[in-house]
């Protein structure tokens, strides 16, 4: 019995005319979603979501960055503690596209008077409302920070991709600080 080789071009269609049938069908589907107005219109409304989350996200950064100023300027004893969660709050507001109030130096705000302050600080945290013990102070900043990190991990499902995963990483660091502010001077 003798053994016949295959012939070497296969019956049916070959692979090229498959993989560009395939790309002229992905081509129509791209055509035919982005040249209809409700997609575009969704779109649209997607984006325009995530920039107020984007925007409400860097206003309530620097609030607690003008928090963090508030509490530097009612305690300066706590600075080497605040500095650099401030500083890193103030780097969170830039990461949303804010930060211009929350940029001033936490030296500069606790030289200056209370009402010399930013207008996010007199607006959010006036230096009057700081608790008078050191430890109130803690404890009402890691409840903001707290608040915040809830509120941005809610906000997690109404938002797209890219904007979901810097909000979680906020959020994450927003829950270091609540546990250096609580734990971290014991």
């Amino acid at each position: 019995m003798s053994f016949t080789p295959p012939s070497r071009s296969p019956s049916g269609p070959r692979r090229r005319s498959l993989l560009a049938s395939a790309a002229g069908a992905g081509a129509a589907l791209l055509t035919g979603c982005s040249a209809s107005d409700s997609s575009s219109e969704t779109t649209k409304e997607a984006a325009s979501a995530a920039d107020r989350a984007r925007a409400r996200a860097a206003r309530d950064s620097e609030g607690l960055a003008a928090r963090y100023e508030a509490v530097l300027a009612a305690h300066p004893a706590l600075a080497s503690r605040l500095t650099p969660l401030r500083a890193e709050v103030v780097r969170h507001a830039k990461a949303f596209g804010g930060g211009k109030r929350a940029s001033a130096t936490p030296s500069a705000s606790a030289s200056s008077s209370p009402a010399a302050s930013s207008p996010a600080a007199s607006a959010s945290a006036p230096a009057a409302s700081v608790p008078a013990r050191e430890e109130d102070a803690l404890a009402e900043l890691a409840s903001a920070e707290r608040a915040l990190a809830d509120r941005r991990t809610k906000a997690l499902e109404e938002v797209p991709g890219e904007l979901a995963r810097l909000l979680a990483s906020v959020a994450a660091a927003g829950a270091v600080h609540v546990y250096l502010l609580t734990e971290g001077g014991k």
